[in-house]
């Protein structure tokens, strides 16, 4: 098989540390055999493309190509490809890479992976490193970003990024799932694979958005009685409740988050994810935990942030505290199952997000940044 060459697309380019996104002529170097080029209809803007474009997070280079919740369509396979279910057609989701063959990864736990953040940020999954991007005069573009960079028409992913989308998703899906590869599968893995809820167990979330709101809805399908949605937006605290929310919280109204959580939860929470990355809740949160209780850090903390607990209390108690990484999912477990709950209307992610050309990523990102929108997805609809 001949790989493709030199492909022309329009991409989203972050020039420098704290540079704007722009919709930028781009090329695309081949498709190698482990590779499969995708044509991306939808892009969720995730919270870490802005940690990244703002310098908050490492990234191998700049100027850089960002986007890691792409779905779209194969519009070629390279010639190794192992997946043999794969065909250009297919739509298909795209997640974070993993190596597939350490520890963790063999064992299903993929966001445990110790190359994250080699292969997702400071290169790409490529051997060597190199990124199939650049522009028109030849100057390299940092991508691959988590295997996929699909802020861009046409992508160049990594095979092991790739989930193929059952038969039974429609087109009129697709907008609503393309979160799946990161924000839902980040909350929703955390309380399938991790925390793993029973009945009578006491959930609270911290943080509305979309990992917020992912874990919520998680929780309540596994039948949790009590899961306490916490914010400080009203409206996000509304949604929450629709999505299945027992009781929610506003840290604007109390004086003592401890306190607060208390008052719901008799004897404290038995989990409590913390999907906000603020740390004055940290501390709070962890007087809040039951005994036994848990508490787990999904949401992305300032490089400079300080946990500040009781260790005795820490303890006496035997409260635990974990940081998840992408849910500790395998995507080719975890997305499929995600799927197939939002078909039976069990993850009804298709009220948290609002779709936008994506010539509009401007308004999109202000509007999230506002928390007037949860989830923003970018439709490549009308880019040639």
């Amino acid at each position: 098989m001949v790989e493709l060459k030199n492909i022309s697309t329009k991409a989203y380019v972050v020039e420098s540390k704290g540079s704007p996104f722009v919709l930028r002529d781009v090329i695309l170097d081949g498709v190698q055999p482990n590779e499969v080029l995708v044509e991306m209809k939808y892009t969720g803007l995730c919270h870490t493309d802005i940690v990244v474009q703002q310098g908050g997070m490492p990234i191998g280079s700049y100027p850089a190509v960002l986007g890691h919740e792409g779905v779209g369509i194969v519009r070629y396979l390279g010639s190794s490809v192992v997946d043999q279910s794969l065909s250009p057609g297919d739509i298909v989701l795209l997640s974070f890479h993993s190596c597939r063959r350490c520890r963790a990864c063999t064992a299903g736990r993929c966001g445990s992976c110790p190359h994250m953040t080699e292969t997702n940020f400071i290169k790409t999954a490529r051997e060597g490193g190199r990124s199939p991007i650049s522009l028109p005069d030849g100057t390299p573009v940092h991508g691959q970003f988590f295997g996929q960079s699909s802020l861009s028409k046409l992508a160049v992913v990594a095979e092991t990024s790739v989930v193929r989308v059952q038969s039974a998703v429609q087109p009129a899906d697709l907008p609503f799932l393309a979160p799946l590869g990161c924000g839902y599968l980040t909350g929703a893995g955390t309380v399938f694979n991790v925390l793993k809820p029973e009945r009578h167990d006491k959930v609270v979330v911290l943080g509305m958005g979309a990992v917020g709101l992912a874990a919520l809805m998680a929780a309540r399908a596994l039948g949790a009685e009590t899961v306490v949605g916490v914010d400080m937006v009203d409206s996000k605290l509304e949604l929450a409740s629709t999505l299945g929310a027992t009781h929610t919280l506003n840290t604007k109204t109390v004086a003592d988050l401890n306190a607060g959580i208390r008052r719901l939860c008799a004897g404290g929470a038995d989990f409590i994810i913390d999907a906000t990355g603020v740390p004055t809740l940290h501390g709070p949160a962890v007087k809040a935990l039951a005994h036994e209780g848990t508490l787990a850090f999904v949401g992305v903390p300032p490089p400079t942030a300080r946990l500040e607990i009781d260790t005795l209390d820490l303890l006496l108690s035997c409260k635990r505290l974990i940081g998840v990484i992408e849910g500790q999912a395998d995507p080719h477990e975890l997305i499929p199952r995600l799927v197939e709950l939002y078909l039976g209307g069990n993850f009804p992610i298709d009220r948290v997000s609002k779709c936008y050309p994506a010539e509009s990523l401007s308004q999109a990102l202000e509007d999230m940044k506002s928390g007037t929108v949860v989830k923003p997805v970018l439709s490549w609809n009308s880019i040639n």
